[in-house]
């Protein structure tokens, strides 16, 4: 009997399969599965990056000012940010503003009208469509929005006003709208467009100078001062303590502390006549603005970080802007709640955190590898003391910010306290959060990862090299040291790069053990002893975090949050790159050398 079905009969009758390996036998369906599974996670990480690297790069770049006269009669001006089309119907409140600022919306019909009443008529889904668009209007203390959502469909006529200026302030956000005059000393110097920006142009930079003269007297000559006469306090406090009020040494503390009191008013007093002098000279240059709607508003050149006529501008001044906006991103400090200004307490605050958390877990992590792979038994303890570090390693981050507040901020900072800093309780001095306790409880965090890269680089040290060292006498100490230590080296830094990777990005444990949303003072600064571990910090990622989450202008801190994500990606990488370098070195080195 023959068979149409790829089999032949057997001796008994039954049918038999022909032979040869199937595909699954093969195995071509699995190699089809696995680098498909690499393809989707390698275009995953790769869409992430891009689009982190486009919203982040382009969140700076100034953009047309358009007007709108809308169908009520009113108008609007400002940067569109936003383009959406929605689902809605005439009369609904999905056909309204997001906020309320929406005026009408944009329906497409197309089915026949003119039904008769009461009929009822299936719409197609086109029939519920409206575009609109998110508007930046600014000017918040004039109409207490920064965003206004327009649809389409209420716009009656749009164009770019010639000289449409884009105001960003120190506070209150920026502002939108045309100079019509240029003031000093309250008389209008000019008042043509043109004749304002050059005004504008000649005096912004001295002011702006002022500006920051008057903080860095404000911040740091008059800060030195208080941090001076509080030193003199404190060690009076100290006296006090310890010898009691009634004694010499207390009296003469005391006579010191009020003279330097007198001392101290006499230079702080100066300082503020130099800070009065730029504010007089600073407050005789001001702005006259009218907004869309006919208001005017003056408006302090002092107050003014930038300004520029958004739609005279060429590619090159576009490219001056965004560079401007990008040198102001890394080099200042925040304003408006974090929503714009620069963010350099938290680049040195990440950085100073992550240093500090490499030279903490290293030798912790080093030394606990080396303990259980060269001179441990093995037993019951050592195999628990494995599973409890690769346990630890799935333990979630905030039971680390728990354990550090309790365990380093309260304990051990609370024991620092009173026995190094009595004077100064009950203020705590090390008993909070601060730099060190978040560097130590993430190292902790990241230990396991060093402790296990740190076993697997001792395991690949042949074992000839050690037993050709013990033959030459050397102990096992000196085998260790000079010869497993430097060719496990570049293991051991793949251990500490991946713990900078995880440590650097963590946000949870930050949140309880120091990072704040705006720290007064750097963890570094020129004061002596320079390093001050027991300072509040900023952290990118909680940065981050606040931006997104906490912003009372949650739309402007939308690009931010871009922004901020491609900087922190941009400074792990380069903490990276150095590491990765180092390692390079030591494997050219050391791991070569092979007998």
């Amino acid at each position: 009997m023959n068979s149409s079905h790829g089999s032949v009969p057997r001796d008994d009758g039954a049918p038999r399969r022909r032979g040869g390996l199937s595909l699954l036998a093969q195995g071509e369906n699995m190699v089809w599965l696995t680098g498909g599974a690499l393809a989707v996670c390698v275009v995953m990480i790769v869409g992430l990056l891009g689009l982190v690297l486009y919203q982040g790069l382009s969140t700076f770049w100034p953009h047309p000012v358009v007007q709108m006269d809308l169908a009520d009669g009113s108008a609007v001006m400002g940067e569109v940010t936003r383009h959406e089309t929605r689902r809605g119907s005439i009369g609904h409140p999905d056909a309204g503003s997001g906020n309320g600022d929406a005026r009408g919306a944009r329906h497409i019909h197309n089915g026949p009208s003119g039904d008769a009443p009461g009929t009822t008529r299936q719409r197609s889904p086109r029939a519920h469509m409206h575009e609109r668009r998110l508007v930046r209007t600014g000017n918040f203390h004039i109409t207490g929005t920064h965003f206004h959502w327009i649809d389409n469909s209420s716009v009656r006529r749009e164009t770019r006003p010639q000289w449409a200026v884009v105001i960003e302030r120190r506070s209150w956000g920026r502002f939108y709208g045309v100079p019509i005059a240029f003031q000093i000393d309250g008389d209008n110097t000019a008042t043509t467009p043109s004749s304002i920006w050059i005004l504008f142009s000649r005096y912004h930079g001295a002011v702006g100078r002022r500006v920051a003269r008057r903080i860095r007297l404000q911040k740091h000559d008059i800060g030195r001062l208080y941090a001076s006469m509080e030193n003199e306090r404190l060690q009076l406090r100290k006296i006090e303590l310890k010898e009691g009020k009634d004694s010499n040494a207390w009296r003469a503390q005391k006579a010191r502390v009020d003279s330097r009191s007198g001392e101290m008013k006499t230079r702080r007093k100066a300082i503020e006549e130099k800070i009065s002098l730029l504010d007089a000279e600073n407050s005789r240059y001001a702005m006259v603005m009218r907004t869309v709607d006919g208001t005017r508003a003056t408006i302090p050149m002092a107050q003014i970080v930038r300004a520029y006529p958004a739609n005279r501008l060429s590619l090159r001044g576009r490219v001056g802007v965004y560079l401007s906006r990008w040198w102001e991103f890394l080099s200042a400090d925040p304003r408006e709640a974090n929503s714009e200004g620069g963010v350099w307490p938290a680049i040195v605050g990440t950085v100073i955190m992550t240093l500090l958390m490499s030279l903490a877990v290293v030798p912790f992590g080093v030394l606990a590898a080396l303990y259980l792979r060269e001179y441990a038994k093995a037993g019951p303890l050592v195999s628990a003391v494995r599973i409890s570090v690769n346990n630890l390693a799935g333990v979630p981050s905030i039971v680390f910010g728990v354990f550090g507040l309790g365990f380093f901020c309260y304990i051990v900072g609370g024991s620092i306290d009173r026995w190094f800093f009595p004077a100064r309780l009950p203020n705590p001095t090390y008993g909070t959060g601060g730099v060190l306790w978040a560097a130590l409880t993430l190292a902790l965090l990241t230990l396991p990862v060093v402790v296990v890269a740190t076993e697997e680089a001792l395991s690949t040290v042949p074992t000839s090299m050690r037993e050709g060292s013990y033959a030459c006498g050397a102990s096992k100490w000196q085998t260790i040291r000079r010869i497993v230590l430097p060719r496990a080296m570049p293991g051991i830094m793949t251990g500490l790069i991946l713990a900078m990777a995880r440590g650097a990005g963590e946000v949870a444990p930050l949140m309880l053990v120091g990072a704040v949303k705006l720290a007064p003072d750097l963890p570094v600064d020129g004061i002596a002893p320079f390093l001050h571990p027991e300072r509040s910090f900023m952290h990118l990622g909680f940065h981050i975090f606040d931006v997104g989450f906490q912003s009372q202008n949650s739309e402007a801190a939308k690009p931010m949050v871009f922004t901020t994500t491609l900087l922190l990606i941009t400074l792990i990488a380069a903490l990276n790159l150095t590491a990765v370098w180092i390692r390079t070195r030591l494997r050219r080195k050391f791991v070569g050398q092979k007998f």
